[in-house]
């Protein structure tokens, strides 16, 4: 099975991490998904820019809209995601719990939906 760690960041707290330790952290974070990597776990991995980067596409009544940044005000921005194999769910949270960004913030941790059977559902 697939799995989708969502990492979300409290800028509040993370802006409080003093330089040095932020990069030893990163390191770390890095370094462990390099092994993960070479074990078959980790599929893809990606750090998102900024939330001030962000645009946010809705349309309704056949009218789009695009604001900047997120829809949704919240504490927690996603900050990137690890796409993992994992054999069930409880196994892909020891995988997340691995990761230091649940200290400031969450990790989700979402089963990927088997999209080749839902093309099929479909006949696409």
């Amino acid at each position: 099975m697939q799995f989708l760690l969502l990492i979300y960041i409290d800028e509040a707290l993370i802006q409080d991490v003093p330089a040095e330790e932020y990069d030893a952290m990163m390191r770390g974070c890095i370094q462990h998904a390099d092994k993960l990597k070479a074990e078959g776990t980790l599929v893809a991995s990606q750090q998102l820019e900024p939330v001030a980067q962000a645009r946010t596409l809705r349309t309704r009544q056949a009218q789009a809209r695009i604001t900047d940044g997120p829809f949704a005000e919240t504490r927690e921005l996603l900050a990137g995601f690890n796409l993992i194999n994992a054999s069930d769910h409880d196994e892909a949270l020891r995988i997340a719990q691995g990761f230091p960004w649940s200290r400031y913030g969450s990790i989700e941790v979402r089963p990927v939906a088997d999209f080749e059977a839902e093309r099929r559902r479909v006949g696409a």
